[in-house]
């Protein structure tokens, strides 16, 4: 799986300007959530700063999508990752009264990662030299956003702790900057060569209404579109992670680092697990996609219910094997059955719902816990996302038959 990395000289070039970039983001949020509860005391704030970090993504989803797909995707690479340097410069000018620059930076930031991980998804096809290449590569880059937050969240919880929230603002910055330098140096095509249909004046409604149409006539996609929204339905509890660690086992930054820091790396395991059972068969990612949002949400359940930090933080690491392979899996699958001509308008689309989903459920969770404590809230969501993975178990049964049937055919 590694050795593709060694071979395939382009994936390496968009796997370490990805990676970086996720570490950047993940010493921001642990130095974010920690300025922002010290200095105003607010769960909810907190869960806001989740929203922040979704929201924006999904309102502008309908513009990034058609980008991707009508524009050279390295070149829109390029461009909006310097962008993100450039807005993460306002963490720099955060201080106990200014409080609300930290959200403004970090939905710029958001906003623009729509652009980000649609390209990303929709070039690695191209990338990869065959199918079980598109298969490892999927598998990497899943685990590689868990990795990173294991190493962001875990090293930056502490990288703050030691030398301060300023200093993690500054790292992040730096990482965006060097992406956006490894991402010039990728000389092969992203995707394949844009027709005159595809380069026609961009209708963002229009555009997407296209990938929907699609979506609704094939109910693979469809299905694989909802996969992810099981475990995001409560997703709102890992905006209450940070809370969670410091008010019930009274831990600081490091606390938060090592919580953080365990669910990235069930986020990295749960991919290159899920992988190797699935094959290049879709009912199997389908049903395995379903499943894993039942771990997703047992995992969170039990963590809830520790009295003992390890126990709860080794239980988070267990619930993101699952939410990891969930989002990889779907993600592949919506490679493979997607045209290339419409592949980042689709994944474009995914990441809105996605995003749509992890914002609401952090503003809800954030709500609830200033009601009911961090420790309930996770309960309470955990629960919310068994039900929503037994109701797509059950609701993909027919698309499972049916991919079997072409399967044998």
């Amino acid at each position: 799986m590694f050795s593709i990395l060694k071979t395939n000289r382009e994936l390496r070039l968009l796997f370490i300007s990805q990676n970086l970039s996720f570490m950047g983001d993940w010493f921001t949020f642990v130095a974010l959530a920690g300025l922002i509860q010290d200095a105003t005391g607010s769960k909810f704030l907190v869960s806001l700063l989740m929203v922040a970090y979704s929201l924006p993504s999904f309102l502008a989803s309908p513009i990034g999508g058609p980008i991707v797909d009508r524009h050279d995707r390295r070149q829109v690479l390029i461009i909006v990752t310097l962008l993100q340097a450039v807005a993460g410069c306002g963490f720099l000018f955060i201080g106990d009264s200014r409080v609300w620059i930290a959200f403004v930076a970090q939905g710029l930031i958001a906003a623009l990662a729509a652009f980000v991980s649609p390209a990303i998804q929709a070039a690695i096809p191209n990338l990869a030299h065959n199918p079980d290449e598109l298969r490892h590569a999927n598998a990497l880059f899943g685990s590689s956003w868990g990795v990173m937050v294991a190493a962001g969240a875990g090293i930056g919880g502490i990288f703050s702790q030691i030398f301060g929230r300023q200093a993690a603002f500054i790292a992040d910055i730096a990482t965006f900057v060097v992406a956006a330098a490894l991402i010039a140096l990728v000389t092969r095509p992203m995707q394949e060569t844009l027709t005159s249909a595809n380069k026609k004046r961009m209708r963002p409604i229009a555009d997407m209404r296209e990938a929907l149409h699609l979506a609704k006539s094939d109910h693979v996609i469809m299905a694989l579109l909802m996969s992810k929204m099981t475990f995001a339905i409560g997703s709102g509890v890992v905006s209450q992670l940070a809370v969670f660690a410091a008010d019930s086992f009274n831990s600081g930054d490091a606390g938060r680092g090592i919580m953080l820091g365990l669910r990235g790396l069930g986020s990295a395991l749960g991919p290159l697990l899920a992988t190797r059972f699935v094959g290049n068969d879709l009912s199997k990612i389908v049903l395995l996609c379903g499943i894993a949002g039942l771990g997703f949400a047992g995992g969170y359940l039990v963590a809830a219910a520790s009295p003992i930090f390890i126990v709860a933080s080794v239980f988070v690491c267990i619930a993101h094997l699952g939410g990891g392979a969930s989002w990889t899996l779907s993600t592949y699958g919506l490679q493979i059955r997607c045209p290339d001509a419409m592949r980042g308008r689709v994944m474009a689309g995914d990441f809105a719902l996605i995003t749509l989903m992890l914002g609401i459920s952090s503003l809800l969770a954030g709500v609830v816990s200033d009601y009911i404590g961090a420790r309930g809230t996770i309960a309470v969501f955990a629960i919310l996302a068994i039900g929503a993975s037994l109701i797509y178990i059950f609701a993909t049964r027919g698309v499972r038959a049916s991919l079997h049937r072409e399967l044998r055919s």
